[in-house]
């Protein structure tokens, strides 16, 4: 059973940092998710351990579970959920802005935008010299 876990997780980790290099800003996304949910499946492999629930009366002849393990890939969960929300908002705004999500679209956008905002100040420069005070 761990060697299909730690082959199901690697193959999450594989695939979410391949979506990660990606140009297309929804597949980092999808990565993300991917990498997110590959950590908590790790979480939750580490504590495979079979047990009576840690409820109060305890039965002597058993071990317990150990609940921390549940409730730590629980947070990572939630917290992955809020962190993909973010993401895709931020996503959705990119989009609206530029009309693209594609990586280099917009750092081609990007650096054209910054080399004509360069050569207008250098035009503003030579149509009006700042005049020599003596």
């Amino acid at each position: 059973m761990n060697l299909l876990f730690s082959v199901v997780i690697g193959a999450l980790f594989a695939s979410g940092v391949y979506l990660l290099l990606r140009g297309d800003l929804f597949r980092v996304v999808a990565g993300i998710v991917l990498v997110s949910n590959a950590a908590s499946l790790t979480l939750m492999a580490s504590g495979l351990t079979r047990g009576q629930a840690p409820i109060l009366p305890l039965d002597e002849g058993r071990g317990l579970a150990d609940p921390l393990v549940q409730a730590m890939t629980l947070t990572a969960l939630v917290i992955g959920f809020a962190v993909t929300a973010v993401l895709l908002a931020l996503s959705l705004g990119v989009y609206r802005s530029g009309r693209s999500l594609d990586l280099g679209d917009m750092t081609r956008r990007e650096a054209e935008e910054a080399a004509e905002r360069e050569a207008g100040e250098l035009a503003q420069d030579v149509e009006a010299p700042e005049e020599a005070t003596l």
